[in-house]
């Protein structure tokens, strides 16, 4: 009698209910799509009258990352009228506020593996490496805009320059790596950083090749 008599296999079960919610979601989500869409026609799907504002013309998908799981949204399509559903909008705010997290994450030295589980327990889905490769290329370029910028914000009677050690991993080896850092006093008061480049080593050549990328910027006037 030791033996349980019904045998309940847990993992499928969890599988269905989670399948369960996600099917709900993403059918409460179409009609208020389908309700939104209504609203604007001032009009049903095939109805006529004399208030409707435009007309139906078929439908267009797009995914959804939910905390249930992905789920296909059926956003209608409208003429003469524009549909600009609140649904897409929260998602559109929800997918930056996701990108802006994801690339935080990853400079902040978080590894791809726990990227992906910390994605998954939050949003219900893995962010694939491939995907924060593309939103790190991304923030890569935004990075060295601000690092090329001009320096147009006057004359920078006081500079301070000092050199940082990180390690790196280079093809699958560690080593330790100079970051020269400029650090600028402008005419006004204020304190703004300048530059950082990386300088492998703190030797002459590097400090001289850091000090003419800064004058080609636009570095004038120090003291």
């Amino acid at each position: 009698m030791s033996e349980k008599i019904v045998q309940l296999n847990e993992a499928a079960i969890k599988s269905e209910l989670k399948e369960l919610v996600r099917g709900s979601v993403e059918e409460t989500l179409n009609e208020l799509l389908e309700a939104e869409a209504e609203k604007l026609t001032q009009a049903a799907r095939y109805e006529r009258n004399e208030q409707r504002q435009g007309y139906r013309s078929g439908h267009y998908s797009r995914n959804l990352t939910t905390t249930s799981g992905d789920v296909t949204l059926k956003v209608p399509k409208l003429k003469g009228i524009s549909f600009e559903t609140a649904i897409i909008e929260r998602y559109r705010r929800r997918e930056s506020s996701v990108e802006e997290a994801l690339i935080e994450m990853y400079l902040a030295g978080v590894s791809v593996r726990r990227v992906e589980d910390i994605t998954e327990a939050l949003w219900g889905s893995k962010v694939s490496p491939s995907t924060i490769s593309e939103l790190n290329k991304k923030a890569y370029v935004h990075i060295e805009d601000w690092r090329n910028r001009p320096l147009q914000g006057g004359r920078y009677p006081y500079v301070y320059v000092d050199g940082i050690y990180l390690r790196r991993n280079w093809g699958g080896e560690f080593e330790n790596v100079a970051i020269l850092v400029a650090i600028a006093v402008n005419e006004d008061g204020y304190r703004e950083v300048l530059g950082a480049a990386e300088g492998m080593k703190e030797d002459k050549a590097s400090w001289v090749s850091f000090f003419q990328w800064l004058r080609g910027r636009g570095l004038n006037g120090v003291k």
